[in-house]
């Protein structure tokens, strides 16, 4: 299994049945080193499936005080690779260090 930190959008369960087609089970946890910025979407399939024309993206700060409260979602490799078909192309997905000290994947900033 794959853990995803999700700050936005994936947290949604119109967004996740969509995704995933099923609904995802999450614990609440920490990025530090980021800050949220909003970004417009004009994928219609994106719109479509979040209810939203503007996401919050990622963009690191690299410093630790900024904290993005999240959840950490288990998926399979499938639904990952599902996940990135979801994300337009403004996101990069990476490995992240959590709060807590685990290891995620987050879909960041591609610009950064």
């Amino acid at each position: 299994m794959e853990k995803l930190f999700s700050y936005g959008t994936l947290q949604y369960e119109s967004v996740q049945l969509s995704t995933f087609g099923r609904k995802l089970e999450g614990v609440p946890d920490v990025l530090l080193g980021y800050k949220l910025e909003k970004i417009k979407i004009t994928d219609p399939d994106v719109i479509k499936t979040s209810g939203e024309s503007e996401h919050l993206i990622l963009i690191p700060s690299g410093n630790i005080q900024d904290q993005i409260k999240g959840t950490v979602f288990e998926i399979s490799p499938a639904e990952l690779k599902q996940a990135d078909d979801y994300e337009v192309e403004a996101y990069k997905r990476v490995k992240i260090n959590l709060l807590s000290g685990g290891r995620a994947w987050a879909y960041v900033s591609a610009a950064h």
